[in-house]
């Protein structure tokens, strides 16, 4: 029998609902898996554990006295080191802010709450949530659960591993480039990337751009539906925020696949250059799957040109976010924001006006693709994982890489497009590494894209080869603790 940090996040919450589940014993059980085998990994940075173990049991007494329960009624949940939480450290993985404790919850923190979530852990993320490793000076870097000496990806790398190896049933994180994705993709579990707005920010400072969001992650698209119910809302502060589709706030109702029109592309239509290996391991994990659908086809939204895009309109925001406090403190900053705001620096007003406009182009052409295709399906991640002290892979299909940009073109290619997207996972690798699907829905389509991708878990699970993996996490709780500090990452 599964141990109550091991269930499902709706699992779970069923048998807290039916009083089979006592809030108490799941807090219990997630905090002893912590104990076991964080020490390996680095994931969960900060607890609260008096107001975790308080709250637990005003959870239990709400159930056992039949008082009306919110859809998270129970559930530990971390949060991304990069929100604040009330009374509890957030240090955003800079040294700037290691003392840091704020005052009160960002509203994202605060709906969860509202909807029954034991919100008192934090979760690793690299300085500023900038790359696509977890490393910070604060906390030090974080392993994959599957060899602790590779990168979990990120930005969100603490969230995925937490959910990976049973600590926590539920986590928030953040996506630019692919920081939802990616480390779910490379850990085993589900990340999901709404369209801009449907998770609102109050904080975000560069209000207009799509290109960061918040999200959910989960070890299931059943569970990330659960925590996007609880996240989704509107609010007039983010100026992308808009009116909530209603079937996001209800459990997702199945979907039949057999009448979609479906599209495959192993790399974008060559935009994004993916080891060999991947690419025949997606062709044979999709083989399966194409009969499944009315219509499959290969194809792509085009993106040609789309590279020097993103980097130009991205740099140019960090510019905006980040000036005043380059301006006051200019030394004190991560190396991954500094590359970003100082390439943001040269580039002149001609160039991001001529980006801007060349975005106009490739979004309305990707509108015009999606047009005709129900979802598109690729890999999430183009690399298996590499050392985890290295900021990003030496190569990507035998092309050295420049930058930590370099690499994650399938999954900021999305992000530019501005369309919902997921990924979810299909077994492993031959390596035995997790390897996962991205799923990418028409604009605004999140509720379709979730229900499609509960039926194509549904569907993966038939088949040992595309399950979703498991970390061995005896093997992790035997291996020595390591010191997430110790080495530098280069």
């Amino acid at each position: 029998m599964a141990r109550p940090c091991e269930l499902d996040a709706c699992d779970a919450r069923a048998l807290i609902g039916a009083r089979a589940l006592s809030p108490v014993e799941l807090l219990d059980d997630c905090l002893a898996r912590i104990g076991e085998v964080d020490g390996r990994v680095n994931a969960v940075v900060a607890m609260d554990l008096d107001r975790a173990r308080r709250e637990a049991r005003e959870a239990e007494a709400a159930v056992m006295h039949g008082a009306p329960l919110g859809p998270l009624h129970g559930l530990p949940i971390g949060i991304k080191d990069m929100i604040d939480t009330a009374g509890l450290r957030t240090t955003y993985g800079s040294r700037e802010y290691a003392d840091h404790v704020p005052a009160a919850d960002d509203p994202i923190v605060a709906a969860l709450r509202a909807a029954g979530g034991i919100v008192c852990f934090k979760t690793n993320t690299p300085e500023w949530a900038a790359g696509g490793n977890t490393f910070n000076p604060v906390y030090g870097v974080s392993g994959n659960p599957f060899a602790p000496g590779l990168t979990c990806g990120g930005s969100s790398g603490g969230s995925a591993v937490a959910l990976a190896t049973g600590m926590l049933p539920l986590a928030h994180g953040s996506d630019n480039a692919g920081s939802l994705r990616i480390p779910a993709s490379l850990c085993g579990v589900t990340g999901m990337r709404p369209s801009a707005g449907l998770v609102p920010s109050s904080t975000r400072a560069f209000g207009p751009l799509h290109f960061a969001v918040e999200g959910p992650m989960g070890r299931t698209a059943r569970d990330t539906a659960l925590l996007l119910s609880a996240m989704a809302r509107f609010d007039p502060l983010d100026p992308l925020s808009g009116p909530v589709d209603p079937a996001l706030l209800a459990p997702p109702a199945p979907l039949d696949l057999s009448g979609l029109r479906v599209a495959f592309t192993p790399d974008l239509g060559g935009f994004a250059p993916i080891e060999p290996e991947l690419a025949a391991l997606f062709a044979r994990r999709t083989a399966g799957l194409r009969g499944v659908f009315r219509e499959s086809i290969d194809a792509s939204p085009d993106l040609a040109g789309a590279d020097r895009v993103y980097e130009t309109i991205r740099a140019a925001s960090f510019v905006g976010t980040w000036h005043a406090r380059m301006q006051a403190q200019p030394d004190r900053w991560g190396r991954l924001v500094t590359q970003n705001y100082r390439e943001g620096l040269a580039a002149a007003q001609l160039d991001v006006s001529l980006a801007q406009v060349e975005w106009t182009r490739l979004y309305r052409a990707a509108q015009r693709f999606f047009a005709s295709i129900d979802l598109l399906v690729l890999p999430t991640v183009a690399v298996r994982p590499w050392p985890k002290h290295a900021i990003y892979p030496a190569s990507v299909a035998g092309r050295p890489t420049t930058n930590y940009l370099d690499w994650v073109r399938m999954t900021y290619g999305i992000t530019l497009l501005n369309q919902p997207c997921i990924s979810i996972p299909c077994g492993v690798d031959d390596g035995g590494l997790p390897f996962g699907l991205q799923l990418v829905a028409r604009r605004g389509a999140d509720a379709f894209l979730v229900r499609a991708a509960v039926a194509l878990e549904a569907l993966l699970a038939r088949d040992p080869d595309t399950a979703r993996p498991r970390p061995d996490v005896t093997r992790l709780a035997a291996m020595p603790a390591d010191d997430p500090l110790a080495t530098p990452v280069a």
